[in-house]
């Protein structure tokens, strides 16, 4: 029997070396969806930190768990699909939340499916899931610079932090990322497509 939980992934990774860092917008964002439904978390296992809340919104409440794993991004797989078994939540009852380097910063793309686009947390996601028929809210961090020293340059590119312009702009851009998280919950794959994909 499947449950009626949704469940909202926010990638990351654990320390504080990585916290604020562009790798770490689906912490931040699960931040921002913990704050704003009262979500206290607590640990799963030792493989995620996990929380459950009511999200309530055009009359209608939803029960769901929202994640962080703590198995670092290679291994995001192992805390979604673990949780999502515990609990019985079915793919098309996840969202995943997630840095994406082929998007401009501040930009958001809504999808389900499709290609891991060189993502290792999603890349993850699908191999233990078995699937990758769940929502993803991917959020533009902008691309590192090509070059000789192409994989280095995005390893530091995803691992470092965001100007002073961008730490401007960072509080709007992680609520609109949690909105489109919602927006996927309440009103649909298309809708939140229609809403934020635009942008």
């Amino acid at each position: 029997m499947a449950s009626d939980f949704w469940l909202v992934a926010g990638l990351g990774n654990p320390g504080k070396q990585y916290e604020g860092t562009r790798h770490n917008m689906g912490f931040m964002a699960a931040d921002v969806l913990a704050e704003r439904w009262s979500v206290n978390f607590s640990d799963h296992k030792g493989i995620a930190m996990l929380g459950k809340g009511v999200m309530n919104l055009q009359g209608k409440s939803v029960k769901f768990f929202l994640a962080k794993p703590l198995t670092y991004m290679n291994e995001s797989g192992t805390a979604v699909a673990s949780i999502s078994s515990y609990y019985q939540i079915p793919p098309d009852h996840i969202v995943v939340i997630h840095d994406d380097m082929d998007l401009e910063f501040g930009r958001i793309k809504v999808k389900a499916g499709g290609s891991a686009g060189g993502h290792n947390g999603i890349k993850s996601i699908d191999r233990s899931l078995g699937t990758n028929a769940y929502a993803r809210v991917r959020l533009g961090v902008g691309h590192a610079r090509r070059g000789p020293n192409a994989h280095n340059n995005t390893v530091n590119w995803v691992l470092g932090g965001f100007g002073p312009d961008q730490r401007k702009q960072l509080p709007d851009f992680l609520a609109d990322g949690a909105d489109a998280a919602e927006t996927i919950i309440f009103s649909g794959l298309n809708r939140a497509q229609e809403q934020f994909n635009g942008r």
